[in-house]
């Protein structure tokens, strides 16, 4: 009998200290006791952040190639992630769209993220060379590179493949971000423990297997590849992160750009299918920036249930 009081004695005891009127200050004071007193804090509301924004809170992230497709989302992902203090980069040659990309992260997550909208042409040298220096001085201190950037023209095959194509296509995906990784790679290596920092490079499934009618994208998203494979050996003495993520199949400005804007065409490499999205590689690029400081995901390749290589996809009828 003595334990079946004690019993309804405790539940009791609970039930008064979790109650909305003990802790408004309306319910009767207790009376004097130790034990109280180390129960209450337990009680008491708190709101913990994930580990991962944890992680993030406080860092400068740039972010090329924002103002569409990927980039636009990875810049939304992280202020999602971090939206209480994170500094967010987000570079373009579309100024216009980067500023509306700043105001729709403002108004999505208040002011904790700041949102600096940069024009940049990624494959010209000069304005990468200027672009560390160019930002306000409170921007500059920068921890995470995420290197977007990149298109692709047409789909002739040698020897027809025009020169225009050809260096559009270098100087935007392998000069560019080579060109950004050298001129924010400095920052992280002043830093202790042989440097710290993450770069990651966005790369592509097309860097891995070659396929008809894309040789020159696929040298080069090869080159980022084996440039990315080359850094992380160069930095292996340091806490500098080489992240790549390779996407397969995504829905984006991708393909139009590809076609010279004809949406038709576009539109049909999708049909019958399910591609990935934008929101799809933004939270693995989020998510590999946000692991403790130890770990590296190094390199990840990424499908829709329906691909299994570029030229190898199940499209419904």
């Amino acid at each position: 009998m003595k334990y079946l009081q004690a019993y309804r004695s405790s539940i009791g005891f609970l039930r008064h200290i979790t109650s909305p009127a003990f802790h408004s200050g309306s319910f009767p004071a207790l009376r004097t006791n130790p034990f109280v007193s180390a129960a209450q804090p337990r009680f008491t509301a708190r709101t913990m952040a994930t580990a991962m924004a944890k992680r993030l809170e406080g860092k400068t992230i740039v972010v090329t190639g924002a103002s569409s497709g990927i980039g636009r989302s990875t810049a939304k992902e992280f202020a999602r992630t971090a939206p209480k203090n994170l500094k967010l980069i987000v570079t373009a040659r579309r100024l216009e769209s980067l500023q509306q990309l700043a105001q729709e992260i403002k108004e999505e997550v208040g002011d904790g993220v700041q949102t600096l909208p940069v024009k940049l042409d990624v494959s010209n040298q000069e304005e990468v060379k200027n672009f560390v220096s160019s930002l306000p001085a409170e921007f500059q201190d920068i921890d995470v590179l995420v290197n977007n950037a990149g298109l692709v023209k047409g789909v002739a095959k040698a020897p027809e493949i025009a020169q225009e194509d050809i260096d559009t296509m270098f100087q935007t995906n392998v000069n560019g971000l080579i060109g950004m990784t050298q001129a924010v790679l400095p920052i992280f290596k002043k830093r202790e423990d042989g440097g710290r920092g993450d770069i990651i490079n966005i790369g592509s499934i097309a860097g891995r297997e070659a396929y008809a009618g894309g040789s020159i994208y696929c040298a080069t998203k090869a080159a980022v590849k084996f440039f990315t494979e080359a850094l992380r050996k160069e930095l292996i003495a340091s806490r500098i992160r080489i992240i790549e993520v390779d996407p397969g199949q995504v829905e984006t400005e991708f393909s139009v750009v590809r076609f010279y804007g004809d949406k038709a065409k576009a539109d049909a490499v999708y049909s019958g299918c399910e591609p990935l999205t934008p929101d799809d590689i933004a939270e693995v690029v989020v998510f590999a920036a946000g692991r403790r400081e130890n770990v590296v995901m190094a390199d990840t390749l990424i499908f829709p249930s329906h691909q299994a290589s570029p030229g190898q996809l199940h499209k419904k009828n």
